[in-house]
């Protein structure tokens, strides 16, 4: 009798598959880019519907026609820069060598950290120049004002952001520039651009080995004297233990995943709202009061889970031309 050949059920690449430790992802892997910029801005998505565009694809069999595209829309208020990181290389990596903060925060972020009382802030600045030989990299904290947005919530979200620049100096002028002062969408990203979407994906609980990596229910002879939904073996004899690769029931979702090179096809600021608002507002989530981008495709998550836009880390072949967009549905997505 031959063997039997078959591909594993479900991928490994993800492992564990444990729940995210917090619901704002947390990014360690940011471009380098010899602009001094803030590499990525926060949103909260919203949800889908369809725009038609002009396709500007080199060799697509519809270059030049117009075509129906999904996207995905994210309200991103404003975001204020709180505050100035600065990390050290030690032995096992980076490590933080000190931190500034802005004056005059925002009361909303006693719901999340203690402020300080006092805030010597030129006193740091100058600890920070006089330290520049051990810093080998700046990044900058900054807050999100979900007060705004159509979000049920006061809480400020706080994320570590990349800044771009040849040199640590430049980084550091940079955030010193906007240090306590509020950025919008359009002074990180324009039309076109490619990013990558940080999110937490939905949550879907304890589930079993079907649901979860997709093996096959178990046929009629094999599951009369047992279960149906479950592997008819979780290992060998020897070696007499059971492997990481067997699929077996734990959770699902609530995982932090990056999409890559996602294009941002318009970013709109918050006199432009009508343009993607439907009649009611998007279901489970309201209408988007402030700047929003359109990004093709979709993102993880749910609607109102915050997104994390970062500049394209792997941009390689990508083209950032504006698209011309001719359509954007307003139409309510109810029982799609």
């Amino acid at each position: 009798m031959s063997r039997h050949h078959q591909p594993r059920k479900g991928s490994v690449a993800f492992s564990p598959r444990k729940r995210a430790a917090s619901e704002t992802p947390r990014i360690t892997a940011w471009p380098e880019t010899e602009e001094a910029c803030l590499l990525g801005f926060p949103g909260y998505k919203v949800g889908m519907t369809h725009i038609t565009m002009l396709d500007s694809r080199k060799s697509s069999p519809t270059e030049g026609m117009e075509i129906s595209t999904p996207v995905t829309i994210l309200e991103a208020p404003p975001i204020v820069v709180m505050g100035i990181r600065a990390y050290r290389q030690d032995t096992r990596g980076l490590k933080t060598l000190a931190d500034i903060l802005a004056n005059d925060l925002d009361e909303d972020l006693q719901r999340t950290i203690s402020l300080p009382k006092e805030n010597d802030l030129e006193a740091k600045l100058k600890d920070f120049k006089e330290k520049m030989d051990e810093i080998v990299d700046i990044r900058v904290l900054v807050h999100t004002k979900p007060r705004l947005a159509s979000v049920p919530k006061k809480k400020p979200e706080i994320l570590e952001c990349g800044v771009g620049g040849k040199t640590v100096a430049e980084k550091l002028d940079y955030a010193v520039s906007v240090l306590g002062k509020e950025l919008n969408p359009s002074d990180v990203f324009a039309d076109g651009e490619h990013t990558d979407s940080i999110a937490i994906t939905k949550g879907k609980g304890f589930q079993g080995p079907v649901k979860r990596f997709g093996i096959r229910i178990q046929y009629g002879k094999a599951a009369r004297s047992s279960k149906e939904r479950h592997v008819g073996s979780i290992g060998p004899w020897n070696p007499s233990r059971t492997m990481w690769t067997v699929a077996m029931a734990g959770q699902m979702g609530y995982h932090k995943r990056t999409e890559f090179n996602k294009k941002i096809l318009k970013i709109g600021g918050a006199d432009e709202v009508d343009a993607v608002n439907p009649d009611g507002g998007f279901v489970k989530y309201g209408l988007v009061k402030n700047g929003y981008f359109i990004v093709k495709g979709s993102v993880p998550g749910p609607s109102k889970r915050l997104v994390m836009l970062r500049k394209a880390i792997r941009p390689h072949g990508k083209h950032d031309d504006v698209p011309q967009i001719s359509y954007i549905s307003t139409a309510s997505k109810q029982g799609v």
